[in-house]
């Protein structure tokens, strides 16, 4: 036999799938419903942040270069360094911290405020 007298002979059926979960699909409303969970609650409560804080442009001393200075944050050492990353990756500028001051490249003024009070500053003060 060649291989054209194999296409001629009728092909035989697929062999039927075997499913060893077919069974159970018809057993699954016989099951006891599961334990109901409550919708969690809306909390609203705002992220504990500084009191205030005072955001002024500022060039003298630096060459001519415009930069944002955040004051009166009163952060201890090791946030302050978080929040500056936090705000130069959202503003996507340079920075440093100076003292307990942020110091922000640029002139951020009118974008700072908003992202501050996402962060939990109760009161921006802006100069």
């Amino acid at each position: 036999m060649g291989k054209r007298d194999k296409k001629d002979e009728p092909a035989a059926p697929p062999a039927p799938f075997h499913n060893p979960f077919a069974a159970l699909a018809a057993k699954r409303e016989a099951l006891p419903a599961g334990p109901v969970t409550p919708p969690p609650a809306a909390r609203t409560v705002e992220p504990k942040g500084p009191a205030r804080a005072v955001v002024r442009m500022e060039r003298k001393g630096r060459g001519g270069k415009e930069v944002t200075v955040v004051e009166h944050l009163e952060l201890p050492a090791p946030q302050r360094e978080v929040w500056l990353k936090a705000l130069k990756n959202a503003l996507g500028c340079g920075g440093v911290v100076e003292d307990d001051t942020l110091v922000l490249q640029g002139d951020q003024r009118e974008r700072l405020p908003a992202l501050l009070e996402s962060r939990g500053v109760r009161k921006v003060t802006v100069g």
